[in-house]
């Protein structure tokens, strides 16, 4: 499906389920790399940050490993990067939970779903575009993906919100800005569509390579 030559590290933190995304993305073609440190960065065509968990301990993975600095000059050098759930979340200047400095990549902030039936969100929702973006090239609007959280992103610039999906009130759960992708839900553990959404992002960095 993928350009085989498209090289993918995948940030291990601590704070994620690693075989289920890189088989996922082994599965669409890409050449899957694990980074347990910043040397694990290097030689690879673009990061996905995998997560589960809570943002101030992720974060403080992060540093202990390292990686904080080397995410931010990658994505600030125009490299493409791809955040999932967690990782998604951490994008962000802060999150509520556990009044965490994250990233600070894209600004606005994570709070808890408002309004929410249940807490955790966990299961399958469907999701919203509000806009043609080719990361969900393919994708049929409405289709359902699967969650798993309690927080998700308000993002300050609505420009960047690519998809949006209800669970009590809307909230954003997908974002793309350049070289820069999150989605809310686990596009590993969400069958066809989920794996089209991985295959599209790796097919993304092939045209660049």
């Amino acid at each position: 499906m993928a350009d085989p030559r498209v090289k993918v590290a995948v940030v291990d933190y601590g704070a994620a389920n690693m075989v289920s995304i890189t088989r996922a993305l082994a599965a669409v073609g890409a050449d899957v790399t694990v980074a347990e440190d910043p040397a694990g960065m290097v030689g690879v065509d673009a990061i996905v940050v995998p997560g589960v968990g809570a943002a101030a301990s992720a974060m403080d993975h992060l540093r202990e490993r390292g990686l904080v600095d080397p995410l931010v000059d990658w994505v600030r050098a125009g490299k493409p990067c791809l955040g999932i759930c967690l990782g998604f979340q951490i994008l962000f200047e802060c999150s509520d939970e556990g009044e965490a400095t994250t990233l600070g990549l894209l600004p606005g902030k994570v709070a808890m779903l408002e309004d929410a039936p249940t807490l955790p969100h966990i299961g399958w929702n469907s999701v919203e575009f509000g806009r043609d973006d080719p990361l969900f090239r393919g994708v049929a609007d409405g289709s359902y993906f699967y969650f798993v959280h309690s927080f998700a992103p308000e993002p300050t610039d609505l420009g960047v919100i690519a998809a949006r999906t209800t669970h009590g009130r809307p909230f954003a759960s997908a974002v793309s800005k350049g070289n820069l992708f999150g989605v809310q839900f686990h596009p590993e553990k969400s069958s066809e569509a989920g794996l089209r959404v991985l295959a599209n992002f790796v097919a993304l960095v092939g045209a660049t390579v």
